[in-house]
């Protein structure tokens, strides 16, 4: 049979002389979606705009050499936005100043933590959470973004600080808008939105964060925004002035802050070095993963690696005033999409952010609150878009659940909580539908070598999103391009999490030559019609509980 293998690119130097052109194109072009990003990102986390940056380019110009993924861009990323912004505001109790700096310093130990998750080759965390909750939890993020965002694009300042309070005051929000800054933000709102509806390939190449900054910066001129200034609309008096752009400082160094350590025994400071260290490795290890299957080249990458450096980059951005750091799945799917080759890609993507913000200070001083507020609009939808719901709901009723539950518990109270209450409901729903304890964290998993290309795996109990991880180290110790067939005929219950991730591991390990069929499946009773849904052994050769 013909091999459809692929000859990587080189790595290291050899790669960077080899493709610097298509990796430097990627790079330019991936920056120009981050600028702005980075900029609002940092914004609605209650750090200074330049924060934002700096992450990036610590992210692109120094992880970028010792990460352990090929094409992942490293930065801030949406996703954080509700932590920081909680624990800057908890931790400040009013003083954005001193909760930033006291941020910073949980930066810094939740990255020595995620350093110490690499060293202990914790690269597999993410797999031991249930699928609808993570889902549940970006969810409740986007909503948490969306809820914080619409104002500021509508240029009101809210009354309320928490999710639901501020969504309830969305309403009163739309009707006493500030008419010259709500039009900035529908009008970058409806770019973002058209842009993506249009198919033409060459529209497709424009970043749209792009189209975004450059006619918001031509409106806000327009409005004069960069001086004080009040004006009369509809028999209604308004203000408008530089309080509504971007502020930056002129010179970079002068942007840098260090952390304030003096708080980060107390609970709260625990709390969230915990949140981010988890939230953060979680999400970064997920999009690893995700890039790898979008990789045309099908590199592995080593995610223990990764997780190390990343913990490096927080270390050093928490030092230095920068936001929290992960492998970021937007950019990093448009690096993938801009034809970027090695991981040189992530580093000319730093260095374009270096050069721009060093030289050009007085541009990004232009860019309206509202335009970059817009994109996190539609960030936030993106993570929480009914089409996610509705996923849930295919999968089963009881994913449905879980992703609701996880949604609700985190906006009413925090990430952590909610994330927590997912599990509950996950493993309550498996524990009703005859799950066993003593299977929870043990896979009953055993290897039959028929021959010298032959494996059969018989698995036996309950296999659980709580189980994999280990079951995952058993299937491992197979040899490459083996024949290995798993059998699940003695299984009880196969939860939608394990099924889901065994179908990743099977190709995985075919994409290295082997081979995997899975077996016994015909004996279990799916919970809906969805492929990937979780199941129940009906049939002959049932296993005990």
């Amino acid at each position: 049979m013909k091999s459809h293998y692929i000859q990587p690119p080189a790595d290291g130097l050899a790669g960077m002389l080899k493709y610097y052109k298509t990796d430097a194109t990627s790079g330019f072009l991936v920056f120009l979606i981050a600028l702005p990003l980075c900029l609002g990102i940092a914004m609605a986390s209650g750090f200074p705009p330049l924060a934002g940056v700096l992450t990036a380019i610590v992210g692109g110009l120094l992880v970028g050499f010792f990460s352990g993924s090929y094409l992942t861009i490293k930065g801030p990323a949406a996703g954080l936005i509700a932590i920081a912004a909680s624990a800057v505001d908890s931790l400040g109790q009013g003083d954005m100043t001193a909760g930033y700096r006291l941020t910073l310093a949980i930066v810094v130990v939740a990255g020595i933590l995620q350093i110490i998750f690499g060293l202990l080759r914790a690269g597999s965390l993410g797999e031991f959470f249930p699928a609808s909750v993570v889902h549940g939890m970006l969810a409740a993020i986007g909503i948490i973004i969306i809820s914080k965002q619409i104002h500021i694009m509508l240029g009101v300042k809210p009354n309320g600080k928490e999710p639901l309070e501020l969504l309830g005051e969305i309403p009163e929000s739309i009707a006493s808008l500030n008419p010259k800054i709500a039009f900035i933000g529908i009008i970058s709102l409806l770019i973002l939105i058209l842009m993506q509806l249009i198919k033409h390939p060459l529209i497709k190449k424009i970043p749209a964060p792009l189209v975004v900054v450059i006619i918001a910066i031509l409106i806000g001129r327009f409005f004069e925004l960069d001086h004080e200034h009040d004006y009369i609309f509809s028999n209604h008096s308004y203000h408008v002035g530089t309080n509504f752009l971007v502020n930056l400082p002129d010179n970079i160094l002068s942007g840098i802050t260090f952390p304030d350590f003096s708080k980060i025994f107390t609970a709260a400071s625990v709390q969230y070095i915990i949140i981010f260290a988890l939230v953060g490795s979680l999400e970064s290890l997920l999009t690893v993963e995700a890039i790898d299957y979008l990789d045309p080249y099908k590199r592995k990458s080593n995610a223990n690696k990764d997780l190390l450096a990343v913990g490096v980059g927080n270390v050093v951005c928490g030092l230095i005033g920068g936001l929290p750091m992960i492998a970021e799945v937007v950019r990093s799917s448009a690096n993938v999409s801009n034809g970027a080759k090695t991981r040189w890609a992530n580093w000319f993507h730093g260095l374009f952010l270096l050069l721009f913000v060093a030289l050009l200070p007085q541009l990004i001083h232009q860019i309206p609150l509202a335009a970059l507020a817009a994109m996190l609009v539609v960030t936030g939808y993106r993570l929480a878009a009914p089409s996610h719901f509705k996923h849930a709901w295919k999968i089963g009723k009881e994913q449905l659940l879980i992703f609701v539950v996880t949604v609700i518990v985190t906006l009413a109270t925090d990430l952590l909580l909610g994330v927590a209450a997912g599990i509950l409901v996950k493993y309550l729903t498996l524990w009703l539908r005859g799950a066993s304890l003593k299977n929870v964290f043990q896979a009953h998993a055993y290897i039959d070598y028929k021959s010298d290309n032959e494996v059969v795996v018989h698995v036996e109990g309950d296999s659980m999103f709580t189980n994999y991880l280990s079951f995952k180290k058993k299937i491992k110790q197979i040899p490459a391009s083996k024949k290995i067939i798993i059998d699940f005929s003695k299984t009880h219950i196969i939860d939608h999490t394990f099924f889901e991730r065994v179908h990743h591991l099977q190709h995985e390990y075919e994409r290295n030559g082997g081979s995997v069929q899975l077996t016994g499946i015909e004996h279990h009773q799916p919970f809906s019609a969805h492929p990937m849904a979780g199941r129940k052994n009906i049939g002959v050769g049932k296993a005990s509980p």
